[in-house]
């Protein structure tokens, strides 16, 4: 039972709670032991409610999921892990998680609090209304970033905000590209969401948010207040590594089809991580050496 709930839990997919540590590393306070350990908490706090989130959604969506190639290995769908034990550990984990998450910060208590409920509305039924079920995807990254600055006391730049919103939605729209050309004929069935779409439009919509990204994260490392904040200019020199990793992701999801999952995307892809690396060492430099 323990493996199988653990398998539920998609551990592979909390990188995407990596998004807590922008604050930390944009507010030039990474080394500050105290604020690093509140940041692994609130990351450690994240992945549990994610978690929690993803059987949630199992549960809900179990009928749909047995009928997918892929999603019908999950351990609720296949049975390897039984409905009453899945609701139970649910409700352990994700009502410990938001009363530790108040424990640790009050503001970071409120935002997790937030991102339970905008989830739990997702499975249930935002996620069937056509464009606002990838805007909420998108919402739950920013709410990782708001999170992550919350819970050290610092406040997030609205740029990088802007960014996240947009990269979020890049993310979520070429999944949903990616589930529509996967499954074909039987997308549909498998989630009816997937009829209000079209490959055009979906790729009509990730041109418009590619191009938006670029352009936001850009206009940030130039903006006078980030210039006055961090006291250099060298900030855009960071762009190429933003530029390389867009393209590459949409190399990707149209010649590899791997759009599907983000997070295998960012552990599996060697260029990928060797762009991030490069992306981490370039900014931590420019913002910590003086």
């Amino acid at each position: 039972m323990i493996f199988p709930l653990i398998e539920s839990f998609r551990p592979k997919q909390w990188t995407k709670n990596i998004l807590l540590f922008a604050g930390l590393l944009f507010s030039q306070k990474l080394f500050d032991i105290s604020l690093l350990l509140k940041s692994a908490a609130a990351f450690f706090l994240f992945c549990l409610l994610s978690g929690a989130e993803y059987v949630v959604n199992d549960l809900k969506d179990v009928e749909q999921d047995r009928e997918h190639p892929i999603k019908s290995k999950r351990p609720i769908a296949s049975g390897r892990l039984s409905v009453p034990i899945a609701i139970v550990v649910v409700v352990i984990f994700m009502v410990g998680s938001i009363v530790a998450s108040f424990a640790l910060d009050k503001n970071f208590g409120v935002i997790a609090l937030s991102y339970t409920i905008l989830m739990l509305a997702y499975s249930f039924k935002l996620k069937h209304i056509v464009i606002l079920d990838v805007v909420i995807i998108a919402m739950g990254f920013v709410l990782r970033a708001v999170a992550g600055a919350a819970v050290i006391g610092v406040s997030i730049s609205s740029w990088l905000l802007v960014c996240t919103t947009f990269l979020a939605l890049f993310l979520a729209l070429s999944k949903r590209r990616h589930e529509l050309v996967f499954l074909g004929d039987g997308a549909i069935s498998h989630r009816k969401i997937l009829g209000e779409y079209s490959p055009y439009l979906l790729d009509q919509m990730v041109a418009v948010v590619t191009a938006s990204t670029v352009m936001a994260y850009a206009l940030y490392t130039m903006a006078a207040e980030t210039v006055e904040k961090f006291g250099t200019r060298n900030l855009i020199f960071t762009l190429p590594f933003v530029l390389y990793g867009v393209f590459r992701y949409l190399y990707l999801v149209h010649q590899k089809n791997m759009g599907g999952s983000p997070e295998m995307v960012l552990l599996k892809d060697r260029s990928m991580i060797v762009n991030i690396l490069l992306y981490l060492a370039a900014a931590g430099l420019i913002l910590y050496w003086k």
